[in-house]
Order: structure tokens, then C-alpha cells, then sequence
């Protein structure tokens, strides 16, 4: 395994000092100490990984020197177009590190929504004519360096993207210090209880990806209830919204819930505005904002610092509430089910979750059919 004290110090012997991504959980230990260890500036947890990969290429653009761009494998689909619109050798080619996790690698067991990204990660990275190599629980310090050394080199004589893909287990443990905490009464899953309690037999909840879709399943079999009221965004990070928002639009005589996450808004904020324009008046957009990527380490986001009630003023919703506590929650939520017309409700709350929280134990094909059966 690698320290990832001694891989950060690898990185700036190799004059990389920039950092930008989105956190990813096999990254979470080394994602920690560049947070840690670095001035604001120079590290820039982005909305999405595209942006991630254009601030590397602004930073690159100001300095000559190069940036490492971070994110899971599955956001490789965001920067597909930057990546080769604008960062490849036949465009500007700029050289820049990617330091991608590999979830679904091939015969290491992962949830589903992984396993196809999985398996065409090293042969999407080929096809973009991106030169990698590995690193695993087997690499050690000495080898991990030899790797960075490698790969800058590369980058910096050919002016290209060089990818290190990040195998489970790579890091050794490292917690984050620097943890921002909000000061809130209730945690996510305390407000998806009270919200879940207070739904009727007809209503149809799309919920996001992560933690906040596992929650709400656990919650289900508590209740000793089915899950064909709920489609769970098991991938897909920062599109649960606009499933809703396509099911609310053919669906009028039906209220659809959108129990969504911050980190999830922020990634694709434009979202919002086609919401409201829609004016879909049984859509109930609802964000758990705890101020970080609780699902992949805890990292945070910029939701706290934000004002979100006054953005989806702006952007056109016809009402927005907020809710910091159980009689808020439960006073904004009559509120939201009688209103006729586009509404979000935002209800900040701390981070984490319980550390023996399941997964669904149904499939993603299992909870489409249930789903579909139900909204007929």
C-alpha cells in the first residue's frame, strides 16, 4: 500500500501543486491529505468532473506547470468532451495527470451500476489514446514514486493526459482534519424518516445516488414496506432530478418526490432552471444538503456556503422553503404537498451515516419493473 503522505510528496518533487476533482471513495485517503495539506487555491473540489479537468487546464494555461485532475471512473464521461475538445494533442494538448479510481474493476466485487464502467475503463482510456498505468494494494512507496516520475515525464515531453487508475486498497488510511461540520439537530436519514412517514399510497419518490437511496431502502424494510414507490439513482450522480422531473411531467395526477443531495445539485446546477421552467406543478423537489460528498469520504462541498433558497428564486421555482429541524421538516413538507406548482424544499443537516447501513438488496432491473408496475 502507499502512504499518502510520501505519494503527495512524490507529486510536489514532481512540481505538481495543483489539484481539482471530484471525490471518489478509493481515492478518499489520498483525497484527505491534499485537503489537508494544501492552500485553497491549489485544490478546488469541482462541480463535475468536465469542470475538474478545465480548471486543470486553466491552471495549466496561467503556469506551465501541471495539474492533477481526481475522480471515479464513472465521471470519465464527464470529461470525455473537455478531455478531447480541448486537452488532446490535436487541440491544445496539455499535459495534466489523471488520477482515476477504478470501481467495477473486472472479478473485485462492486455494486452493479459500476460493473460496465468497470470494465470498459482501460479500453475507454486506450480508445482516447490515454497512456496509464496501475497502482494497487501491491504497489509500494518506492514504486509509487517511479510511477509519478514516469508519468510526468511522459505528459510533460509528449503535451498529453497521462492516467494513473487507482486500484481498491491503494492508500493507506488517512482521515481528514480539516472536517467542515454543519450544527444541525438531524442527520439525512432522521429527515428521510419523517418525510417518508408523511407520504401517500400514490406518491412516487426518485431518489438520489449514494448513501441517500441506501437510507431510504433500509428505511422501506423497517417499515416492513415494498420498494416499488421509490426509483433508486444508483448511478448516475446529479441526474436523480431530471428522472423525476420526466416522470412528474407525464404524470400529473401523481406528486413525484425528488429526495436530492447537494453535492448531486451542484454537479449539474442547470438542472434547476429547467425545472422550474417546466412550471410542473406535482414535482417536490426536495435537497438533504449536509455540506459534503457523504457517500465517497466526507469531503465537502460548497452547499453550506451557498444560498440555495435564493437560487431557486432565480432560476424560477414558484416556491421555496427551508427546514433545519423536525418541526420545520414537517411544517415545510404540508406545505409543499398542498402547493400547486414548482417547489423545493431544502433542508440542511450534518453529515454521515451509520456505519452498518445495507445496500438494496434488490437489482436495479428489479427496482425499474416494481417501479414501473406501480406508476401504471
Amino acid at each position: 500500500m502507499i502512504s499518502p503522505e510520501f505519494f503527495f510528496r512524490a507529486l510536489k518533487e514532481e512540481r505538481i501543486n495543483f489539484f481539482s476533482g471530484v471525490p471518489d471513495s478509493l481515492l478518499k485517503n489520498i483525497c484527505a491529505y491534499i485537503t489537508d495539506n494544501t492552500i485553497d487555491k491549489n485544490h478546488i473540489i469541482a462541480a463535475n468532473e468536465g469542470n475538474a479537468l478545465s480548471l486543470g487546464i486553466g491552471y495549466h494555461l496561467a503556469t506551465n506547470e501541471l495539474p492533477l485532475v481526481y475522480m471515479q471512473n464513472s465521471g470519465l464521461g464527464n470529461i470525455v468532451n473537455p478531455l478531447l475538445s480541448l486537452a488532446d494533442t490535436d487541440v491544445y494538448a496539455i499535459p495534466m495527470l489523471l488520477m482515476i479510481g477504478w470501481r467495477g474493476e473486472p472479478n473485485v466485487k462492486d455494486e452493479p451500476q459500476h460493473k460496465k464502467q468497470g470494465r470498459i475503463t482501460i479500453e475507454l482510456l486506450e480508445s482516447m489514446g490515454i497512456k496509464y498505468q496501475m497502482l494497487s494494494s501491491n504497489t509500494n512507496n518506492a514504486e509509487a514514486e517511479k510511477i509519478v516520475q514516469e508519468a510526468v515525464s511522459y505528459a510533460q515531453k509528449n503535451n498529453t493526459p497521462y492516467a494513473l487508475v487507482v486500484r481498491k486498497g491503494s492508500f493507506e488510511t488517512y482521515k481528514l482534519k480539516s472536517d467542515t461540520k454543519g450544527d444541525f439537530p438531524l442527520l439525512r436519514e432522521q429527515a428521510i424518516k419523517l418525510i417518508v412517514d408523511r407520504l401517500s399510497e400514490k406518491d412516487i419518490v426518485v431518489a438520489t445516488t449514494g448513501v441517500t437511496s441506501r437510507e431510504l431502502f433500509e428505511y422501506r424494510e423497517v417499515l416492513g414496506q415494498g420498494h416499488e414507490k421509490d426509483f433508486l439513482t444508483v448511478g448516475g450522480m446529479g441526474h436523480a432530478n431530471q428522472i423525476a422531473l420526466g416522470i412528474a411531467l407525464q404524470k400529473p395526477d401523481r406528486q413525484v418526490f425528488c429526495f436530492d443531495g447537494d453535492g448531486a445539485m451542484l454537479m449539474h446546477m442547470g438542472s434547476l432552471a429547467i425545472n422550474a421552467n417546466t412550471r410542473c406543478s406535482n414535482f417536490k423537489h426536495i435537497i438533504f444538503n449536509n455540506g459534503a460528498h457523504d457517500s465517497v469520504g466526507g469531503q465537502p462541498t460548497v452547499a453550506y456556503k451557498i444560498d440555495v433558497e435564493a437560487i431557486a428564486n432565480a432560476v424560477g421555482y414558484d416556491k421555496v422553503l427551508q427546514a433545519n429541524n423536525e418541526y420545520e421538516i414537517k411544517n415545510s413538507l404540508k406545505e409543499l404537498q398542498q402547493f400547486n406548482g414548482m417547489v423545493l424544499l431544502e433542508i440542511r443537516v450534518n453529515k454521515g451515516f451509520r456505519s452498518d447501513l445495507g445496500r438494496p438488496t434488490t437489482t436495479p432491473l428489479e427496482n425499474k419493473k416494481a417501479l414501473m408496475d406501480f406508476v401504471r
